[in-house]
């Protein structure tokens, strides 16, 4: 948490009004997706307000400032996270709740994008689309940001409840700083659209051999300094993106991150999604195994915008959380094909792949697989075995001669409560033997190569689609000079160079043609309805520039993609059967 003192509300403390005639915590109950208004309790917080479930436990975090804000039992959280929590070394799984904290510098560092502002006078904005199982929404004239939580079967509720916010007299503007807007209502500065993040001080975990930890919610700064002057670790594992996440994230900012691995911490990156098939988790993977393999992408997709958000960079490695599991023929399958998609679309986005399971279950069903060429392998295991002994190795689970690269993390106890420096947290204890090894190519690492528009672009262009198109002329072997995101005579040359290589003109300008010979460039292997991986990637970008139509970029060869390939073939003079072949590859590599 924090560790700067306790911000409390304007009038002294927290106005939590519960009009129902509740008291301040209420025994925690699980949430009704029907709940009838007569079953609903007001909670208001800086002037804002907002009708709950009567059932969801209220949290006033000034009071109780150690409270650890969790999402698998119903509840509110209203203010500030204190400096220090009781939050367990993990907690897998979610229901729904909320948490309302005031605007802060803290507070504001987690906005992106993403986050949904509400109108002037108003409580309530349109959220839009869940990311990672959240939705966010900053309400400006209440000085207050909104995390709401949920799953797939509490998404309606979770929305209704929002929607139902509305503002007392007690509200009073704080807005978000300029630095945490969305980067298009930023002024155009006539190079870049917004202040460049902190990153990570390199790829993570990078080369470390030495005992980590990992606990539910990120913690503070002064607990971190505090640890890094008297623990033996300096490694942490932190949960970065997945929407069955159990612990807010109160601290977790791309500030955090670069300022622990500029202190010389290792970050391990944790993403906790969907759970195995024959598991009795609420979010589970499907068991057909093509359905789990688009899982998967998508679920690496979430993951890559997490780590570019915070600024962990590309050549990192990514962890998939996958809990224990009794493993069948059919379940080991869907769990492989989903860390096959998983697996593919990071190294699409020039990141390794990390597998995080019990040793017993998913680590020994992927190292039985290990040489099967149906399922891409993990690049790093990350394996619960509480046995004890702080090392790298993995007893009858997984022979010695799999990921011996430096391409392991032994979880050897758990739920371990340390206390340094006077900064006690619950942990699990880590022993890593890492390296950062070479990066997946072609990478563009952070670098967004998704676009529903690929415009024409020249020399005197500024902005992501030139920094974009300046990844892809180097992945293609033309090297334009760093990616900066200008369109100078490095970026012209190159382009010339490229397009002479494919049989365009050689003008030295990005349009549709060029563009789609540089978004397909790469490997052309047959793809068809059904497939998934960086090669359906590749060809659904080419298909929006090549078509002038939004695509979906997904990974995933879906009904919209076998459309959008026959409506290329047809208008290509091409053979109209939906799959991609050597000839489709061909006219698209060629830029027609």
């Amino acid at each position: 948490m924090s560790s700067r003192p306790l911000r409390r509300a304007r009038a002294g403390t927290a106005l939590l009004a519960l009009l129902a005639g509740m008291g301040a915590l209420a025994v925690p109950g699980p949430a009704a997706a029907d709940s009838a208004p007569g079953d609903r309790r007001t909670v208001a917080y800086h002037g804002y307000r907002l009708q709950v479930p009567a059932d969801w436990r209220v949290v006033d975090l000034a009071e109780h400032p150690r409270a650890c804000p969790r999402f698998d039992t119903p509840a509110v959280y209203l203010g500030e996270p204190g400096d220090g929590n009781d939050c367990p070394a993990r907690v897998v799984g979610r229901t729904a709740g909320l948490v309302v904290e005031p605007i802060t510098a803290r507070s504001a560092g987690r906005a992106t994008g993403a986050i949904a502002r509400a109108p002037r006078g108003k409580a309530t904005a349109a959220p839009g689309a869940s990311r990672d199982g959240s939705l966010r929404v900053a309400v400006e004239d209440a000085g207050v940001l909104v995390t709401a939580a949920h799953t797939p079967g509490t998404e309606a509720l979770v929305r209704d409840v929002l929607a139902s916010a509305d503002l007392t007299p007690d509200a009073r503007r704080t807005g978000l700083p300029r630095t945490a807007l969305p980067r298009t209502e930023l002024p155009h500065t006539g190079q870049h659209t917004a202040p460049v993040a902190p990153v990570a001080a390199g790829p993570q975990p990078g080369t470390y051999l030495g005992k980590g930890f990992d606990a539910c919610t990120a913690p503070s700064q002064a607990a971190m300094d505090a640890w890094r002057s008297g623990s033996p670790y300096r490694a942490v594992g932190v949960y970065i993106s997945g929407s069955f996440r159990g612990c807010a994230q109160p601290n977790l900012t791309a500030t955090w991150v670069a300022e622990q691995t500029g202190k010389g911490w290792h970050l391990i990156p944790i993403d906790v999604g969907r759970q195995a098939p024959c598991t009795g988790y609420s979010l589970r993977m499907s068991a057909d195994p093509a359905t789990a393999r688009s899982q998967g992408v998508a679920a690496a997709a979430d993951a890559l915008t997490a780590a570019a958000n915070l600024g962990i960079p590309a050549g990192s490695a990514l962890y998939s959380d996958i809990e224990a599991y009794t493993s069948t023929a059919s379940c080991k399958a869907a769990v492989l094909s989903y860390l096959s998609g998983w697996t593919e679309r990071l190294h699409s986005g020039g990141y390794l792949s990390g597998f995080y399971s019990s040793a017993a279950s998913g680590i020994r069903d992927a190292a039985e697989e290990y040489d099967n060429s149906a399922y891409t392998r993990v690049d790093h295991i990350f394996y619960a075995w509480w046995n004890g002994a702080a090392d790298t190795a993995t007893g009858p689970y997984v022979p010695s001669t799999h990921w011996s690269g430096h391409q392991r993390i032994h979880q050897y106890a758990g739920e371990v409560t340390e206390s340094y420096g006077g900064h006690t947290i619950t942990i699990d204890r880590d022993y890593l033997d890492v390296g950062t090894g070479p990066a997946p190519q072609p990478g563009c690492g952070a670098v967004n190569l998704d676009f529903t528009a690929y415009g024409t672009i020249r020399s005197g262009s500024t902005g992501p689609l030139v920094m974009a198109a300046q990844c892809l002329l180097r992945a293609a072997g033309h090297d334009p000079g760093a990616p900066d995101g200008i369109f100078g005579p490095g970026t012209a040359t190159a382009a010339g160079n490229f397009q002479s290589g494919v049989g365009l003109a050689a003008d030295g300008v990005i349009g549709a043609r060029t563009w789609t010979a540089l978004l397909s460039h790469g490997t052309a292997p047959t793809l068809r309805e059904g497939a998934t991986g960086e090669a359906v990637t590749r060809l659904q970008r080419a298909l929006t520039a090549a078509l002038a139509r939004t695509v979906s970029i997904d990974g995933v060869f879906g009904p919209g993609t076998t459309q959008a390939v026959r409506d290329y073939q047809s208008t290509r003079g091409l053979v109209n059967d939906g799959v991609v072949g050597s000839a489709t590859w061909g006219a698209l590599q060629s830029g027609r």
